[in-house]
């Protein structure tokens, strides 16, 4: 009886709850991929400068390094689904005032700088909240599947609906894509707070920090946290959780370093299309389609890949197919071959994004998740405005030189962390 209603446990729907956070991310997607088209493209009209563009790129993951671990501890003491809803107010507001300035004629580079780090703000708090709320949700059987459904919207949304969007609009008239992505931000507004109370905080069934120290084979002993009370866990306590968790200690110093490689390598992205394979303005958000299709394939077969290999295997195949595309990237000689290439990485990186988001699920405790989270995102992401703006110094010099570097550097970080990363099997059988 048990081998038979296995396959039924695994087919069970993620359900409505998880059905009003998808649409909710879907739409904030929406939102976020206009804009993420845009702006640069927006930005491409005030100056050719490779630099220039490249820190409008780099200036979105600054307030990760800034304000990622306040929107953790935001995350851990507040209702999430209320944290979800502000954080769209504000990107909202902000889209319809760069609409009204660029309607006006009065919009300058600074204006696009300094609105790019607010979106950035809000995504720290909306993108931290989603993924804390989605254990309360569906539990750990599901994690899987409930990561690459959100993964899978956000790049279908982005790559296939928002970015030819936002070109054909930008082609049209500068404003156009301004309003259309303030208005959705509007939905997620009423969808976060439709969530049920389960989602408001950590589980107070789930394991707690304590239970993690003192169970988790692969973190070093030390000091145990307070009872699974976020108001009583202290956000020294949960750095002092990271710190202490070996291996996952470990992975993020890996993905930090692969991370800035790839924002390294994708800083002249625009120009490089533009400029180097002769891609038309308009053309820009058929181009980012191509390469979303990769990136959609990756994020929908990585559960059954997990399931049929490993989370390990999964894991390390995914950073060395990235770092074999990126040098394809650099040396593609037209633009098909380019997009395909980019594609290819695409793929890639959400074949490894898909099991590392549900390995952090497993591992941290809820009641500690936001912060740990947003200690994790500034390490990495907050990195990533460093290694943009290097990005963009290199690509002065040649726009394909940036993708030939972060191959080198994604390959060699890859083989040098193997057994870290086939570990992960291992460490996620021992979560379940």
């Amino acid at each position: 009886m048990t081998v038979a209603s296995s396959p039924v446990r695994r087919q069970l729907p993620l359900g409505r709850d998880f059905g009003k956070l998808w649409t909710a991310a879907a739409f904030s997607n929406l939102a976020d991929g206009v804009g993420r088209t845009a702006v640069p493209l927006i930005a491409t009209t005030l100056t050719r400068d490779p630099v220039a563009i490249a820190a409008v790129g780099a200036l979105a993951f600054v307030p990760w390094l800034f304000f990622g671990l306040p929107a953790g501890m935001i995350v851990d003491r507040f209702d999430r689904r209320r944290v979800m809803a502000s954080a769209n107010v504000l990107r909202g507001a902000v889209a319809v005032a760069l609409a009204a300035l660029t309607a006006a004629g009065h919009l300058e580079l600074w204006h696009l700088l300094v609105a790019t780090v607010v979106f950035g703000i809000g995504e720290t708090l909306f993108d931290n909240a989603t993924n804390a709320v989605i254990p309360s949700l569906v539990g750990r059987p599901g994690l899987d599947r409930a990561n690459s459904r959100i993964q899978a919207a956000q790049i279908t949304i982005d790559s296939f609906v928002a970015q030819p969007i936002a070109g054909v609009l930008f082609a049209i008239s500068l404003v156009l894509p301004l309003w259309v992505g303030s208005i959705g931000y509007l939905v997620p507004i009423a969808l976060a707070l439709m969530l049920p109370v389960s989602a408001a905080y950590a589980l107070r069934g789930s394991r707690s920090a304590e239970a993690e120290f003192a169970t988790d084979e692969v973190a070093a002993p030390g000091e145990r946290l307070p009872a699974s009370d976020p108001q009583r866990v202290s956000t020294k306590d949960a750095a002092l959780y990271l710190w202490r968790h070996r291996y996952l200690r470990a992975l993020v110093v890996f993905t930090s370093i692969l991370g800035g490689a790839f924002a390294f390598a994708q800083a002249p992205t625009i120009l490089y299309f533009l400029e180097t394979q002769g891609v038309a303005p308009a053309a820009i958000g058929f181009v980012t389609a191509g390469i979303g299709a990769g990136a959609l394939l990756g994020s929908l077969v990585a559960p059954a890949l997990v399931r049929r290999f490993g989370r390990g295997a999964v894991m390390l195949v995914a950073n060395l197919g990235a770092g074999v595309c990126l040098a394809l990237v650099g040396i593609a000689p037209e633009v098909v071959s380019a997009i395909v290439a980019y594609a290819g990485m695409a793929f890639a990186v959400s074949l490894w994004n898909v099991p590392w988001g549900a390995l952090r699920q497993m591992i941290i405790p809820g009641d500690i998740f936001g912060r740990v989270l947003g200690i994790i995102r500034s390490l990495t992401w907050g990195l990533f405005p460093i290694a943009t703006m290097l990005g963009g110094l290199v690509a002065r010099v040649d726009l394909r030189l940036p993708y030939v570097i972060a191959a080198v550097v994604t390959i060699i970080a890859a083989l040098a962390a193997a057994r870290l990363l086939l570990a992960a099997s291992r460490v996620s059988a021992n979560e379940e």
